[in-house]
């Protein structure tokens, strides 16, 4: 199945066309489910802007965490109920200045986790294939599968549901739902509302500018 062109990465990325189809063989999201939700992708980190494959306890730079703030100023003036966030480190820091803007706590979720790139770790990610399979890291099936999983969950909670998560999933994410992404979509702490009509999904970004990534800083 060739890639759509509204889930192209804002620079061309390998292992997209895996990605795409492993995430629309998952179960369809239940359309009594919801039909409106919101995704944050975490701040930038110093290995972002490096281009570097980055670890779990990666914590967000300066420019994330002003970034972070000015999305949660934005997101305040949505009517969220519930926040879910990857524990990782990154994703966890801007949760919790979003939920502190929102006056609501938020609850980790382990499967809202980027996918884990093993021995990739500390290398660079100019180059990031998708279709690999790291040593000790997860292959592109368990990554796609779990995060489905997760998502399905976190959506069941009561909405509207803020995820804040990373970039990995919202490439899922949109492959699973088949929505195309608006242009800067994958910015680092650009906010997304998801809403459906009918049997269809579209997203919109909620601020005119935040940080775009780069060929690479997806991971």
């Amino acid at each position: 199945m060739p890639l759509p062109s509204s889930l192209t990465p804002p620079s061309p990325h390998l292992g997209m066309d895996a990605l795409v189809q492993l995430a629309r063989s998952e179960p369809a999201l239940p359309d009594n489910t919801c039909h409106n939700f919101y995704f944050l992708r975490h701040g930038q980190t110093a290995r972002n802007a490096a281009r570097v494959f980055q670890s779990r306890d990666e914590p967000l730079d300066g420019m994330g965490q002003q970034q972070v703030r000015t999305a949660a100023q934005r997101l305040a003036q949505e009517p969220i109920r519930s926040v879910l966030a990857s524990d990782v480190l990154r994703a966890a820091q801007t949760a919790s200045t979003v939920a502190h803007a929102l006056g609501h706590p938020w609850q980790p979720h382990v499967g809202l986790r980027e996918r884990h790139f093993g021995a990739l770790i500390g290398t660079s990610s100019a180059q990031l294939d998708w279709a690999c399979a790291p040593e000790g890291g997860e292959t592109l099936n368990t990554f796609v599968q779990r995060s489905c999983s997760a998502l399905a969950e976190a959506l069941a909670q009561p909405a509207p549901v803020l995820l804040v998560a990373h970039g990995g999933t919202l490439l899922v994410l949109a492959a699973w739902l088949d929505v195309a992404l608006p242009p800067g979509a994958m910015g680092n702490a650009q906010p997304l509302h998801f809403t459906r009509s009918g049997a269809g999904w579209q997203a919109q970004r909620l601020l005119a500018t935040a940080g775009q990534p780069s060929p690479s800083n997806l991971a």
